[in-house]
């Protein structure tokens, strides 16, 4: 029950500011799509360019949207509402609420994937995805919701929200084998990139796009992210109930 409470909190989020949300959701992937992809006529790994943008794309709006969804929220509602201090004296046991989160979040990823593939259906492509490309991006929402919590009961203040999107999730959107590949990336650097798991999910589903295997060490590691986030969100959420 605790669950769907919360996920309902988050529809109606997303009722209120579905335009906003939208809008967000599209406007920085869509500038990249026309920028790298439509106004710099190249060709990666003997492709048109855009066979490896659109998947980075889509990957990387997973990400953010998803970050997004669960980290400025839940700054506010931890240090300002003090809505979490409710929700810790209320019969909702927590770990309903946390996975509650993570679900909600990811769906918010998953919106903003699919209108990236809603958008991209008019350009000429080769590119196929299906319900595994699906379940990657759902995965890599629960990735990065769960950090997200995570670094949302790290945070001292409001404003740390945007610096921890300035930190980890901005240098991730450029270099985690979304624009371009970590094979062109310097030796150590370029196997600690390719480790990161916006760099898996991309890989993933590029490899579906190209009707290729995904493979299972993707989703092996996206599952271990997972688990470690989930792990450091309990940790926080019940030691704070038991302070």
């Amino acid at each position: 029950m605790g669950i769907i409470t919360v996920l309902w909190e988050k529809w109606t989020e997303f009722k209120r500011d579905f335009y906003k949300i939208t809008v967000a959701a599209v406007m920085s992937p869509l500038m990249y799509l026309l920028v790298f992809g439509l106004g710099i006529q190249t060709m990666s790994h003997g492709e048109p360019y855009l066979n490896f943008l659109i998947p980075g794309v889509v990957a990387m709006s997973t990400m953010t949207g998803s970050f997004s969804a669960v980290a400025q929220n839940m700054s506010v509602q931890r240090l300002y509402e003090k809505a979490l201090d409710q929700v810790m004296v209320s019969p909702t046991p927590l770990w309903q609420f946390i996975l509650g989160q993570i679900i909600g979040g990811s769906l918010r990823g998953l919106y903003a994937g699919a209108i990236i593939l809603l958008i991209t259906t008019p350009v000429r492509t080769t590119l196929v995805f299906n319900g595994v490309s699906i379940l990657i991006m759902f995965l890599n929402g629960m990735v990065f919701s769960t950090l997200a919590l995570v670094l949302s009961f790290l945070a001292k203040s409001y404003t740390d929200a945007p610096r921890f999107n300035s930190y980890i999730i901005f240098p991730m959107s450029f270099l985690c084998n979304t624009f371009f590949s970590t094979e062109q990336m310097p030796h150590g650097f370029r196997e600690v990139v390719s480790a990161l798991p916006l760099s898996q999910a991309s890989d993933m589903i590029r490899s579906i796009s190209a009707g290729g295997d995904p493979g299972w060490v993707g989703f092996a590691m996206l599952l271990a992210y997972l688990a470690v986030f989930s792990l450091l969100s309990f940790a926080f959420i019940y030691k704070k109930k038991n302070l």
